[in-house]
């Protein structure tokens, strides 16, 4: 496979935009299993980027089925530093409106499934990595700046619940996160951006609101119907918010995202086998070399 520096995590509409070029499709094997989808590489404004379909070709997975670590680590073996991801999402802000776009700066973890794994230091090697600040702040400059530049509305912060669908929110439950001081909601991003900060790649999501969840009594409870309707409406916002994106990344740069395990992992060294350091070489090789 080639090296890729940049990836999108999103839908099929993200890589069948126009502008992309030479496009190969790789399949992808990893300790965690197959990911959502084969990896599909094109030039995108002179630069290589592999797009990734969450739910796969179709919308095939479920928010709680979705591979996460299959889809992180096969990102990680290709190269990637920086991932640009894209949500769908409902607002629950009154100036937080359908069709706007935020740049998330904070997660809540409200899912409860197992999720296919929420690490990947699950057995014979453990770390703790930090993610206080979830996203990378510098990515998440640039997503906010390439939406301005699309034209899009768009909101430079955030705190982003995540809950574990796939059905939405009771209205008791909206009214609960609208206490607890969150601003959109949603069901992809955990653990998402957990497994990227531990695989050491920049994270950074474009979240499209589509609704008002369920707690505004003068708008219409959210459906997919509602969903989909605004998603399509933004798709030419959306593909030109990423193409604006990757043209400005220095994807050679080098971010504290990059070292997040510098100090995190516990395990002595004598008492980690090499079947383990093996099956995450491309997370923890350096360490163990």
């Amino acid at each position: 496979m080639e090296s890729v520096r940049i990836a999108v995590i999103g839908g099929s509409g993200l890589y069948n935009m126009p502008e992309i070029a030479d496009i190969k499709r790789y399949e992808v094997d990893t300790p965690f299993g197959q990911p959502s989808a084969p990896i599909v590489v094109g030039t995108l404004r002179g630069k290589r980027v592999a797009f990734l379909p969450r739910h796969g070709i179709g919308h095939v997975f479920t928010p709680s089925t979705v591979p996460y670590r299959a889809n992180i680590f096969a990102l990680k073996q290709l190269g990637v530093r920086q991932i640009i991801a894209v949500n769908a999402c409902g607002s629950l802000r009154e100036d937080y409106a359908p069709g706007d776009i935020v740049m998330p700066h904070q997660l809540v973890d409200y899912t409860k499934a197992e999720r296919g794994g929420r690490s990947f230091f699950d057995t014979g090697l453990v770390g703790h990595v930090s993610v206080a600040d979830p996203f990378c702040a510098t990515l998440r400059e640039d997503a906010y700046e390439a939406v301005q530049r699309a034209g899009g509305k768009a909101h430079a912060d955030g705190t982003f619940v995540i809950v574990e669908g796939p059905r939405f929110s009771t209205r008791g439950e909206s009214q609960i996160f609208r206490q607890l001081g969150c601003d959109i909601i949603g069901m992809t991003t955990c653990p998402e951006a957990f497994l990227a900060r531990e695989a050491e790649i920049c994270y950074a999501t474009m979240a499209h609101i589509t609704d008002y969840d369920v707690w505004h009594h003068s708008e219409a409870p959210v459906t997919v119907d509602m969903v989909v309707e605004t998603l399509h409406r933004n798709v030419e916002t959306a593909q030109q918010a990423i193409a604006n994106c990757v043209q400005a990344l220095d994807s050679e740069r080098d971010c504290e995202c990059h070292h997040a395990l510098d100090n995190a992992i516990m395990t002595s060294h004598q008492h980690v086998s090499a079947e383990a350091v093996e099956r995450l070489r491309p997370l923890v090789g350096r360490f163990f070399d």
